[in-house]
C-alpha cells in the first residue's frame, strides 16, 4: 500500500544559514516548512569563517555569546609592513559558525519548522500541482535550494550552477597571539593570488586562513611560516582544519523557476571580491521566504518575479575580481600599500566610506585602549564583547 506523502508548504534543501533563516522566516508567516539536511546536526563540518559586515550583523540579532566585535583592519603588505584602517560607528562580527547554526536550526524549529537530519535531497517530481519527494515520504508546493554553491536542488531542476569558485583553507588555534581589536588582512601573490590570507579573533579562537582565485591553490603552510614570527603559531594548539569553495561567479541563472528558489550559495549570493556570503544568506534567505509566502497564502507574485528586481549586481565587485586575479607582483603590492590612492581603496573595499569622519586614528586607537577588554578565552564559553 502506497501511503500518502506527507504535505508540506514548502520544503527547504539544506540547513545552511540562508535555509535556516528562511525555515523561520516562512514559519513565522504562517507555512508549513520543513528542512532536509543530510547532516546529523547543524554546524557539523563547516567551512566558513563567518565573519560579517556591520550591515551583515544588523540583518539579524544573533546572541553576544556567539560573536565577537572587531574594530578595524589591518592590512599587510607581501614585505609585512601594515597600515590600520578603521571607520567610526562600523565593525565586522566574527562568529562561532558551528554554534551560530546551532542557534538558528533552534530557532527555525522554535518557529514551527520541522528540521529533518540525515536527508538529503534526492529529487523531486511535480504531480498535481505539488513536488513529491525521492527518499522521503513528503511533499511540497514550493521547494528552496539552500544546499550549498554544488546545489544539487540547481541540478534537479535545470536551474544556474556555479561554474566560478575560489578555494579556501583555514585552521583554528587557541592561545594565538594577535590583538583581538583587528581583522589582520594580507596580500600576498604568492601565496594567496588574487585575494587575501588572514588571521581573525573569533569568540573563542582565532582563525588563520587564505584563499585563492580559481586555477590556484592557497599556500597554508607557507603563510604560516611567514608570520609565525608575528603570531607565535608554534606556540598555539591547533583545534581545527577546513577547506572550502566559494562561488565567485556572481548570482546564478536562472536562480528560479516556477515552485523552485535558489538562495545564499546555491544561488551564488557571495561577494565576488571578498568571497563573503554570510550577509546575503541572511538578507535573501528572509526575503525569499517572505515572498514565497506571499504567493502561497496571499496571492502575490512568483517569488522568481518578486526577487528578480532584488538581486545583488556585484558590478563592481567583478570589476575588482577581474583586478584581484591579475595577481600583481609581491614587489608592487608591498610599494603601494603605503600610498594614498591604495589606502583610499583599501578603506573602501572593507568600509564602503573612504575616511575616519573627523577622527584620527590615534583618538580612536586612545578610545580602545581606555576600554577593560576581556581576557580572550578559549574555553568555549566567548567573553562578552566590548560595548
Amino acid at each position: 500500500m502506497v501511503r500518502t506523502p506527507h504535505p508540506y508548504d514548502l520544503v527547504i534543501a539544506g540547513a545552511s544559514f540562508a535555509g535556516l533563516v528562511a525555515a523561520k522566516t516562512a514559519a513565522i508567516r504562517g507555512l508549513k516548512v520543513a528542512v532536509l539536511e543530510p547532516k546529523a546536526a547543524a554546524g557539523q563540518h563547516v567551512s566558513s569563517t563567518g565573519i560579517l559586515t556591520k550591515e551583515a550583523a544588523q540583518e539579524i540579532d544573533l546572541p553576544y555569546t556567539l560573536t565577537r566585535r572587531v574594530y578595524g583592519v589591518r592590512l599587510y603588505a607581501p614585505n609585512l609592513r601594515h597600515v590600520d584602517l578603521f571607520a567610526p560607528d562600523s565593525f565586522f562580527l566574527t562568529t562561532d559558525t558551528g554554534r551560530v547554526l546551532g542557534w538558528l536550526a533552534q530557532e527555525a524549529q522554535r518557529a514551527g519548522a520541522q528540521i529533518l537530519w540525515r536527508t538529503p535531497f534526492q529529487g523531486a517530481e511535480r504531480k498535481d500541482g505539488v513536488f513529491v519527494f525521492k527518499g522521503v515520504n513528503i511533499s511540497a508546493r514550493h521547494i528552496i535550494g539552500a544546499d550549498g554553491a554544488q546545489s544539487a536542488v540547481a541540478r534537479a531542476f535545470g536551474l544556474g550552477l556555479n561554474e566560478r569558485f575560489m578555494l579556501a583553507t583555514e585552521h583554528e588555534y587557541d592561545g594565538l597571539n594577535a590583538d583581538p581589536r583587528f581583522l589582520h588582512c594580507f596580500l600576498d601573490s604568492r601565496l594567496a593570488p588574487g585575494h587575501i590570507a588572514w588571521v581573525a579573533p573569533g569568540p573563542s579562537l582565532f582563525h588563520a586562513g587564505l584563499a585563492a582565485r580559481p586555477g590556484r591553490r592557497p599556500r597554508l603552510a607557507a603563510f604560516l611560516a611567514k608570520t609565525a614570527p608575528i603570531f607565535g603559531f608554534e606556540d598555539a594548539s591547533l583545534v581545527e582544519r577546513r577547506t572550502g569553495r566559494i562561488p565567485c561567479g556572481g548570482v546564478v541563472r536562472p536562480f528560479a523557476t516556477d515552485g523552485v528558489t535558489l538562495i545564499g550559495d546555491a544561488a551564488g549570493m557571495a561577494s565576488p571580491t571578498t568571497g563573503g556570503g554570510v550577509g546575503f544568506a541572511f538578507q535573501y534567505g528572509r526575503r525569499a521566504a517572505q515572498v514565497v509566502a506571499d504567493h502561497l497564502l496571499h496571492l502575490g507574485p512568483s517569488p522568481e518575479v518578486a526577487l528578480a528586481r532584488e538581486l545583488p549586481r556585484f558590478g563592481l565587485s567583478h570589476l575588482t575580481r577581474l583586478a584581484l586575479n591579475l595577481a600583481p607582483p609581491n614587489a608592487l603590492l608591498s610599494a603601494a600599500l603605503g600610498t594614498a590612492p591604495m589606502r583610499r581603496f583599501a578603506q573602501h573595499v572593507y568600509f564602503r566610506e573612504r575616511g575616519g569622519k573627523g577622527i584620527s586614528f590615534a583618538d580612536f586607537q586612545a578610545r580602545l585602549n581606555g576600554l577593560e577588554r576581556p581576557p580572550f578565552t578559549a574555553n568555549g564559553v566567548a567573553p562578552r564583547n566590548i560595548p
